[in-house]
């Protein structure tokens, strides 16, 4: 109740609105995934990620959005109505998340700010926090990486699926139909792998800007963190989406022809895989586009874009106030 100004993730925006509107202060949302509805490409989780036109694009955005507002409007109204204002409709809703500035954490070199969203809409690129700066690789994972060709990165995260052991042997027929090395990265889904050749190595958990780099191709889920890491570290992107907004950012990524064309989960099978894999790493003209690319990502200071922003709406912090730090 004391605090001076609001930032609130985008998707929780009709909550962060109420709290502002009640305190009487001003609010800035950030969104990691595009919210508002555009012609310029389908709304992320919308399950055509064709460009079929301006009007099926906007139209996508405007149905995703009543969605999300139909699943939490009684929530949303409950919290105002607590908070002593009057409930929003779809509509008051929508003006309100327009109305408001808005941070889009990801690169503008990805998603450019469209023509028909407002200036209020801030694409500063992403945020990225290179934790675990002074993060070593084992003996046995820098042998590795030595002993050879860079690999081809696979992992999936917490999307292992149903049935983690035979996403594993999918994988490892891939990677030996395709003639690759491989690294695996179990992560939370808890992918098992069992008798895995020399050509492949597992490791439970590193860190994605370490890692990245050092491989000739990434393979994963689509997950917006993930995507970004990859294409900031130049690497020739596949992406087998499994939910959400995962198809958005392969159908993104192979607009840019920095990477195959996505493979949906459920049409997973390791011949298709296998494709996928040698058109990354042998496809020229992907891999000189996936570096110039991770340059250009590179470059961008997301984290100083987005404080400069909210400098220029909330204001510069005076001596003695508390105030936020690059």
């Amino acid at each position: 109740q004391d605090v001076d100004a609001l930032i609130c993730l985008g998707v929780f925006s009709a909550f962060g609105q109420a709290i502002a509107e009640a305190l009487r202060i001003p609010i800035l949302h950030v969104e990691p995934t595009p919210l508002l509805p555009t012609r310029a490409f389908p709304a992320p989780s919308w399950p055509i990620q064709r460009d079929l036109g301006g009007l099926h694009n906007y139209l996508s955005g405007v149905a995703m959005l009543q969605v999300v507002w139909l699943w939490y409007r009684p929530f949303v109204n409950e919290f105002r109505q607590k908070l002593g204002l009057s409930p929003y409709s779809a509509a008051r809703f929508y003006r309100a998340l327009r109305s408001t500035p808005m941070l889009g954490a990801y690169s503008p070199s990805l998603i450019p700010h469209p023509a028909d969203w407002p200036d209020s809409v801030h694409v500063t690129g992403n945020f990225f926090l290179d934790t675990q700066a002074d993060w070593q690789p084992s003996p046995e994972l820098q042998a590795f990486l030595a002993a050879g060709d860079p690999p081809v990165y696979i992992g999936f995260g917490s999307m292992a699926g149903r049935n983690p052991e035979q996403l594993a042997r999918l994988i490892l027929e891939a990677l030996a139909k395709s003639g690759q090395r491989g690294l695996l990265l179990t992560g939370w889904g808890g992918m098992r792998v069992q008798d895995v050749p020399d050509s492949v190595f597992v490791v439970d958990a590193a860190p994605h800007h370490w890692l990245f780099p050092r491989m000739a191709a990434v393979v994963h889920h689509g997950g917006a963190g993930t995507t970004a890491e990859g294409l900031r570290a130049g690497a020739p992107t596949v992406i087998v989406p499994f939910v959400f907004d995962q198809p958005f950012w392969g159908a993104r990524v192979n607009a840019l022809r920095l990477g195959p064309k996505p493979i949906p989960q459920k049409q997973l099978t390791a011949d298709r895989l296998a494709h996928a894999i040698r058109i990354a790493v042998t496809d020229a003209g992907m891999q000189q586009r996936a570096r110039s690319f991770g340059a250009a990502m590179r470059a961008e200071n997301g984290i100083d874009n987005a404080v400069q922003v909210v400098e220029r709406y909330f204001g510069v912090p005076g001596p003695g106030e508390s105030g936020l730090e690059p």
